[in-house]
């Protein structure tokens, strides 16, 4: 299930432990009914983002479509490039951690301040969240709602007068495991407070059981919770990690909301599988989609656990595996993202689709990767992104998208023919015709061609007879990884119990590490990481040597 792990950056056993034995039994708890009517109508008493009749929209009516990620500025406050990044990378929100004060330091309303007015000059919709609640009633370090809502009416002077660029969160994950039926009335006063307190925006709220909702509290009690925000304007935020490893899961949780007529979005989620589970982003990016529900990816960077950064070291011209498929993957940001109407973009009136795209050209052609590019498109607002397809016959299938004029299409087979062409996508969603096709067939070599590598190893926490690691492999050659084979030994008798991000085979002290599905393709200059729990005796010294398909790697 999901953990303190990524969010505030301890260990995921704090937060896993009491729930592991009912993991695997998801019990939902009552069912959600129509959305009733309020004194006035969200549309009467909107100002700004606001929701009416189920959805999130914009002060003119428009409809809005979160597409983002979540970025931790209580902990990195020097990080401010990266809404420029994340931005830049195709974006329309961000989520921001800020602290309340009682478990880290404050953000003040300067900073605050300081931080609506980037989110505005990169055009992008900043979602603001208290995180020291994370874990009420499990975790004694997590804060309460109403210590949260006292924050955010110290901050009224600062956020009046911003509900078209700023939606608040009251308070992340904020309910543990034990007693989750306790979350709904103290949820429901914290909504209230911030009402009396005169603030219009809409709010979001998180739920139990650290944000994903495993016992169904947040599903039964949803209609009770609306109901008691006098204007409506108030959407549920589900976080969907490990507990949501089917495509059922994830499907009959959506889809309770939407067709009780009930506001919802994916505040936080991932894909990279952990020793908990595997998460089925796939389903989860490709329903919110059809629903037209917003998602916010975990986590821009800096997380204790890196398997989660979507950027390595603050860097976007390094997403790892799961950047990528987020920003560029199918249903991803660049793909999906349409920039609020607010900021001029995403325009009801503009109907003018883009040029068409100049013929792609293909280069560094591998056994199972392809790089095209092609002349760009131009738009009479300007274009947002573009759609990389496989055209087979009559048919056609999307692959990746891009932001710019350049895309490496991954996960080919070997010497196999293959037919590419490109639509453009401006703001408003018009999408250009189709450009010519360009033709190619990937290399016959192995999977690794030209590899190239290093291997950092750490030790990330340990135990008397057991600890945590992580191994981080970096492709230092010029052409993509496709499928790889990690080997190392230890030298004193340390055995894997659990990895994730690889499967591992032990003989002896000798390990070989199999990936999984997103970590198999390792982009040239890209980093994947590998997690692992294992046991040792008294002594525990780090391997020195590694080879990655039979190629030596240095060591970082």
């Amino acid at each position: 299930m999901r953990t303190t792990r990524s969010t505030t950056r301890t260990s995921p056993v704090t937060a896993l432990l009491p729930a592991l034995a009912t993991l695997l039994g998801i019990v939902v708890l009552g069912a959600l009914g129509p959305a009733t009517a309020h004194a006035q109508s969200a549309d009467d008493l909107a100002t700004g983002l606001h929701i009416s009749d189920g959805r999130l929209l914009e002060g003119n009516g428009n409809d809005f479509i979160m597409r983002g990620v979540n970025h931790g500025h209580t902990w990195y406050p020097g990080e401010t490039q990266s809404l420029a990044d994340i931005k830049a990378l195709g974006a329309n929100t961000v989520r921001v951690v800020l602290s309340d004060g009682y478990r880290w330091s404050e953000n003040s309303p300067a900073d605050v301040a300081a931080i609506v007015a980037q989110c505005k000059t990169n055009r992008l919709i900043c979602v603001l969240e208290v995180h020291d609640t994370t874990g009420y009633g499990e975790d004694a370090a997590a804060g309460t709602l109403d210590h949260a809502a006292d924050y955010w009416i110290g901050l009224k002077d600062v956020l009046a007068g911003e509900e078209d660029y700023v939606i608040i969160n009251i308070g992340n994950e904020p309910w543990g495991n034990p007693n989750p039926e306790g979350w709904t009335a103290p949820t429901i006063a914290a909504v209230q407070k911030l009402r009396n307190a005169g603030f219009e925006h809409t709010i979001m709220v998180d739920a139990p059981n650290w944000g994903q909702d495993r016992q169904g509290v947040s599903r039964a009690n949803a209609q009770s919770v609306y109901d008691a925000d006098p204007t409506g304007n108030l959407i549920f935020s589900i976080h969907m990690y490990s507990v949501y490893n089917t495509a059922q899961k994830v499907t009959d949780y959506l889809h309770a909301f939407v067709d009780a007529g009930l506001p919802i979005l994916i505040g936080e989620f991932g894909g990279p599988a952990d020793q908990y589970g595997d998460p089925d982003e796939d389903t989860m990016m490709a329903t919110a989609e059809q629903l037209r529900l917003g998602y916010l990816a975990w986590s821009w960077s800096g997380n204790t656990d890196p398997i989660l950064d979507l950027a390595i070291d603050f860097d976007p011209s390094r997403l790892s595996s799961w950047g990528q498929r987020i920003f560029n993957g199918v249903n991803g940001i660049a793909q999906t993202s349409r920039e609020a109407t607010v900021y001029g973009g995403a325009n009801p009136g503009d109907t003018q689709a883009p040029s068409t795209p100049g013929t792609p050209t293909a280069s560094a052609v591998a056994a199972t990767s392809v790089t095209l590019t092609w002349t760009a498109a131009t738009d009479n607002v300007g274009v947002t992104g573009y759609d990389i397809v496989r055209v087979n016959g009559g048919s056609e299938t999307t692959v990746t998208a891009s932001t710019t004029n350049t895309a490496t299409v991954t996960g080919l087979t070997a010497d196999t023919a293959y037919t590419f062409a490109v639509y453009a996508r401006d703001a408003a969603g018009n999408r250009s015709t189709r450009s010519a096709t360009v033709s190619v067939t990937t290399d016959k070599g192995g999977t690794t061609p030209g590899v190239g590598c290093s291997v950092g190893y750490r030790v990330v926490g340990g135990w008397p007879d057991g600890f945590q690691g992580e191994i981080t492999v970096r492709n230092t050659g010029a052409t993509t990884i496709n499928g790889w084979t990690l080997a190392f030994a230890f030298a004193d008798g340390q055995t894997v119990t659990n990895m994730w991000g690889g499967s591992p085979t032990q003989n002896g002290g000798t390990v070989s590490v199999a990936p999984a599905s997103y970590t198999s393709t390792i982009t040239a200059g890209g980093t994947v990481t590998v997690g692992f729990t294992a046991a040792k005796g008294t002594t525990n010294t780090n391997p020195t040597a590694f080879t990655l398909t039979d190629t030596s790697c240095a060591t970082a």
